[in-house]
């Protein structure tokens, strides 16, 4: 079946093989247009052909009824409508056939084949008709008359309907053309739409992780230093009341360096979240410094430092707290904001000597060796080594209380090397009582920090009953 005028988008709602109603009723007004010309012109032929009227009229109008069927079957009627052009009848039909049959799909050179057959029967019809004319003196021409008229009514009847018929079928498919670009463009930016929703979505997960992971590498790391020399306090406050007082500075120190880099992060969120981050960072410094003050007021009295332990819960809570905040708040904003010149300043390996000082001040036997040349990295190398170096110390903190370790760091050509590796623990004793609790991700954010700069770590447990951690990471 072939197509023509718009195309309909739309699922058939017309009877038999129209598309729409509206074209079933067209096609039925000029078949009865059609019907009544050939019966018109029936009688003229029956008389012409002898026969009686009634019987002229009847073919008429079964042949004029064959335009109903133009949608369907175009060669069709083209070829009824030459098949009647002697009889002088269908001039409509052959109109309207050699339109349809242009604007169809069908190929272009079986239009040109019966364009042609019907231009040569309207000629030859035309020139025999107006020859008889002349010679009956019903036409008082001269002879140029009979082939301009016969050569001027085939073209009329057959130029006119092709071209129309070849420009509105060009029309129809550029716009078939223009119809189905517009949808595939469509369909495109619909999934480019899709893909940047994932893209945002994944850059605020990455955001929240990154978050987490600084969270985690700042609150376990000081605040379990914090537990362990609170614990230490509660054990020697009666007994050495000047080393109380030492050990209540350094949990004071040590909650300032806390409180200090989770504002640096928070300031982060809070210029890049706007009124969430405020209240989020204005929640957690605020619970914050309540606990550093409370910390720095235990070093004033051993009786007060005994008790120092439970304002340092806030800590984790507090930071918790503007973690989650900032995780849920922070979305794209979030990222633009760090990826805009925002990145919070972290530590760098010049602090080395710092941190595993803090460890043996809270009792841990750990030595620290440095081998090849001593330079500068870029800044998330450097504060990669440390939070690797800092994580892993924590968790001998947890873990392994008491057992000797060992901090290696090494200089190559093309690349940083560290590795922390502590001995078996020695057996619980009474000076082991504290427990720190351990949420699981201290050894999965040191490897997503590592794979994230195309590094390699490696951790697990030695021969000797210890635990080793180990990373590379390309400079």
């Amino acid at each position: 079946m072939t197509t023509t005028g718009e195309e309909h988008t739309a699922a058939g709602t017309g009877p038999w093989w129209w598309v729409r109603w509206r074209s079933a009723v067209l096609d039925a007004g000029l078949a009865l247009a059609s019907a009544a010309e050939c019966g018109g012109e029936g009688v003229r032929f029956a008389h012409d052909a002898g026969l009686p009227v009634p019987i002229g009229v009847v073919f008429g109008v079964i042949a004029g009824s064959v335009l109903l069927v133009r949608r369907k079957w175009p060669i069709a009627v083209v070829l009824v409508s030459i098949a009647i052009t002697p009889a002088q009848m269908g001039f409509l039909m052959g109109l309207v056939g050699l339109y349809t049959l242009a604007a169809s799909e069908l190929p272009r050179r079986i239009t040109a084949a019966l364009a042609a057959m019907s231009f040569a029967g309207m000629l030859i019809v035309t020139f025999v008709r107006t020859h008889q004319g002349v010679m009956s003196g019903d036409v008082t021409m001269g002879d140029w008359f009979v082939p301009f008229a016969s050569i001027t009514t085939a073209i009329g009847m057959t130029a006119p309907p092709v071209l129309l018929g070849l420009y509105m079928g060009a029309r129809r498919r550029l716009m078939e053309s223009l119809r189905e670009r517009a949808d595939s463009l469509e369909r495109e930016l619909q999934l480019l739409a899709e893909r940047a929703e994932e893209r945002a979505e994944w850059a605020r997960n990455e955001e929240r992780t990154r978050i987490a992971r600084e969270m985690h590498d700042v609150v376990a790391h000081r605040v379990s230093l914090m537990v362990v020399h609170a614990a230490a306090l509660q054990a020697i406050a009666r007994k050495d009341p000047e080393k109380a007082v030492k050990n209540a500075a350094l949990v004071g120190d040590m909650g300032r360096q806390a409180l200090t880099e989770l504002r640096e992060m928070l300031g982060v969120l809070r210029s890049g979240n706007g009124a969430d981050g405020r209240v989020s960072a204005a929640s957690s410094s605020a619970a914050l410094s309540s606990t550093s003050s409370s910390s720095s007021s235990s070093s004033s009295s051993s009786s007060g430092s005994a008790v120092a332990a439970v304002p340092l819960a806030a800590v984790g809570v507090a930071a918790a707290v503007a973690a989650s905040r900032a995780a849920d708040g922070a979305g794209v904003g979030g990222v633009s904001g760090a990826g805009a010149g925002g990145v919070v300043e972290g530590p760098c390996l010049a602090e080395l000597d710092e941190l595993v000082g803090q460890s043996a001040a809270a009792g841990m036997v750990v030595a620290l060796s440095v081998e090849g040349d001593v330079r500068a990295y870029a800044r998330e190398v450097e504060q990669t080594a440390y939070r690797v170096v800092q994580e892993a110390l924590t968790n001998v903190h947890k873990h392994a209380a008491g057992a000797k370790t060992y901090v290696r760091l090494a200089h190559r050509r093309s690349e940083i090397a560290m590795q922390v590796e502590n001995e078996c623990p020695p057996e619980v004793g009474a000076g082991s009582s504290v427990r720190l609790p351990s949420g699981g991700n201290g050894l999965l954010g040191m490897k997503e920090r590592v794979a994230a700069l195309g590094g390699v770590f490696v951790s697990g447990p030695t021969d000797a009953g210890g635990f080793r951690v180990s990373a590379v990471i390309p400079a």
